[in-house]
């Protein structure tokens, strides 16, 4: 069992890409994760948003707020 804290674990991904899926959202962000605070809203940016897996939009830098959130995936580089 992993007793890390979901916090230290989306820490860890600080300066790393991110894929966001959020609830009630047909679309996805991936984006640089560059900040998180303890209610999880997170701070990205070169944001992407992406729609059936095709890029849709560039939308730079972007806050997202925790309680919107559904799944924080780290990439592949």
């Amino acid at each position: 069992m992993n007793s890390m804290f979901p916090n230290k674990r989306i820490q860890s991904m600080i300066g790393k890409k991110v894929h966001i899926e959020m609830k009630g959202e047909k679309s996805v962000l991936e984006g640089i994760l560059r900040s998180v605070d303890d209610y999880l809203n997170l701070h990205m940016s070169a944001v992407n948003e992406l729609q059936d897996g095709e890029r849709k939009r560039l939308l730079g830098s972007v806050v997202v707020r925790g309680n919107n959130v559904v799944l924080i995936n780290p990439m592949k580089e």
